[in-house]
């Protein structure tokens, strides 16, 4: 089946694209929430307006997500948790548990849907990325430790005062 999209689709294209994709996927997903339209000769005329429509909105979008992009590009956030002798997790840490700990430390609400991201199942760090756009994909750095280790990614004050005085002037 052959769809002109009217909306940008991530992984599939962006909006004024003509692509041919699965009946089912659009029949059932791409027609019923209006991302896209049957490719006949008549939409494919109104292709090129959909596309300058949709640069001007994605414009917009981009300035607009800028400033939540550049808080989270590079945030840190650390995560304890029970591990075995080998670094591995008894559990995960999921996209859910990162749009939580964003909104915690942020107050930014990111939905898990927009996190790239596996479950991670073992210590150490990690980078994960939040799709905001199509164009703007922030990376955060993910730290899961020990369960009663101290938290790296958080500095404390007596903590960050020894490495001052460490410093030779």
């Amino acid at each position: 089946m052959k769809v002109l999209l009217i909306k940008d689709v991530y992984k599939l294209g962006r909006a004024g694209d003509v692509k041919k994709v699965a009946d089912g996927y659009g029949r059932n997903y791409l027609l019923p929430q209006g991302l896209a339209v049957l490719a006949t000769p008549n939409a494919l005329k109104q292709a090129e307006k959909i596309r300058e429509e949709a640069v001007k909105q994605r414009a917009a979008l981009n300035q607009e997500m800028s400033a939540i992009a550049q808080v989270l590009n590079g945030l840190a956030l650390g995560f304890p948790a029970k591990a075995g002798e080998t670094g591995k997790l008894y559990g995960s840490i999921t996209a859910e548990n990162v749009a939580n700990a964003i909104k915690t430390r942020t107050n930014i609400e990111i939905k898990r849907q927009q996190i790239d991201m596996q479950p991670i199942r073992t210590l150490g760090e990690h980078v994960v990325h939040v799709r905001l756009t199509m164009d703007l994909v922030p990376e955060l750095k993910v730290v899961v430790f020990r369960e009663g280790e101290a938290d790296p990614t958080l500095k404390t004050a007596p903590a960050a005062q020894a490495e001052a005085a460490a410093e030779p002037a």
